[in-house]
């Protein structure tokens, strides 16, 4: 199974869902090698459930994704937490939605939710739990102490900071994991389709539980794909996302 851990099927927290737009997306996946997502929007997108009650309208949910024509898309969010950094969070529908409940007075900054408290939820709500972008300049997770990054359950090698900063990037975050004993994942933080395909997951075998891919990714059972059009690929989502706002496309 071939899975991108980080993907987005909004193209800004700002715009609304549209259907249209997440089949698109999905297709392009398709079109790329990808066989599964964990569509991890922002949790404090702009109408987070619409999300959810548009899939159930025209997806079935079972076991732990939605079957959009035989592709996977596993529930997901991407949290803010106090003091700095994003955690990527994947569950069944009914783990999200309830994190997403308790999370509603931490939707704003400078109220934003302690990284050991969402850590101690995750762990109820058996949900599997990423760093995102660790050494992403503008939202660090490294500043947080080592213990609490130790319950992570990997850590991501995002395609945007590939492009950003250099293939040295992937050393860099490979030594965090390392240094925590914990899993590099990847994900290619796509929020245009173009992006998708830029850094892919490649698991021993299809699974459908969340816990089945928790297991999969501990032990080490799968390898990353990093596209060689990856610069190409993000310069180019990149570029149509800017001129889309620009040009008014993008609205509420």
């Amino acid at each position: 199974m071939k899975i991108d851990l980080h993907s987005h099927i909004k193209l800004t927290k700002k715009t609304t869902f549209s259907i249209e737009y997440f089949q698109e997306s999905i297709q392009e996946a398709i079109s790329n090698g990808l066989n599964a997502i964990a569509m991890t929007e922002h949790f404090n997108t702009y109408h987070f459930h619409d999300i959810y009650d548009s899939l159930d309208r025209n997806y079935t949910y079972t076991e732990d994704y939605y079957d959009v024509d035989g592709f996977k898309v596993f529930p997901g969010m991407e949290i803010d937490v106090k003091f700095g950094g994003h955690i990527l969070v994947i569950g069944t529908r009914g783990a999200i939605l309830e994190l997403r409940s308790r999370l509603e007075p931490h939707i704003e900054a400078d109220e934003f939710i302690a990284f050991e408290q969402l850590l101690d939820w995750c762990d109820e709500l058996s949900l599997l739990r990423i760093g995102a972008h660790p050494y992403r300049e503008s939202n660090s997770l490294t500043q947080h102490d080592p213990a609490l990054l130790r319950r992570l359950d990997g850590f991501d090698l995002n395609a945007k900071d590939l492009f950003s900063y250099g293939p040295t990037m992937r050393d860099t975050v490979q030594a965090l994991a390392h240094s925590t004993g914990i899993p590099m994942v990847a994900g290619s933080d796509t929020h245009h389709p173009l992006q998708f395909g830029s850094i892919i997951n490649e698991l021993d075998g299809e699974y459908n539980k969340v816990s089945e891919l928790s297991t999969c990714l501990k032990q080490g059972r799968y390898h990353i794909i990093v596209s060689p059009c990856l610069e190409e690929k993000v310069k180019g989502a990149n570029l149509i996302k800017k001129l889309l706002k620009q040009h008014g496309k993008v609205i509420m």
